[in-house]
């Protein structure tokens, strides 16, 4: 049974930083192509950061760039989103997802399809106070 596991979420104030993790079990984690979404206020879900399966490549919304860091370590099957100069916008639920083969437009994080994933995670809410 393939499981997703958010963590690290909480309620920090603008500038500040969080790292969230998302712990993998049940299937070959190495494998799978991730990214980190989230779901504003009012707003769909949407993609912010992805990354390929092995050799680690990553993309990052506009809205994100420079500032949250994603990476992964296959040896623990473990996901993270490094999150820093944090923003009221930001206060949303983050999820992490999976997916077995590339999704479409992955280089492009805000418009991949979030059909394109497998499994999901619960998700984990960030709190940004001004």
């Amino acid at each position: 049974q393939v499981q997703l596991v958010e963590s690290g979420g909480g309620s920090v104030q603008a500038g500040g930083s969080l790292r969230l993790s998302c712990a993998g079990s049940g299937y070959t984690y190495s494998n799978f192509f991730m990214a980190w979404f989230r779901q504003g206020p009012g707003k769909e879900r949407e993609g912010v950061a992805t990354i390929s399966a092995r050799d680690g490549v990553t993309y990052y919304d506009d809205s994100v760039k420079g500032r949250f860091t994603i990476s992964r370590d296959n040896g623990k099957n473990t996901l993270y989103l490094q999150m820093n100069s944090l923003k009221p916008e930001d206060t949303a639920m983050y999820y992490c997802a999976a997916a077995k083969t590339p999704p479409t437009a992955w280089w492009f994080p805000s418009l991949t399809p979030q059909a394109d994933f497998d499994y999901w995670g619960q998700g984990t809410q960030v709190t940004v106070s001004s």
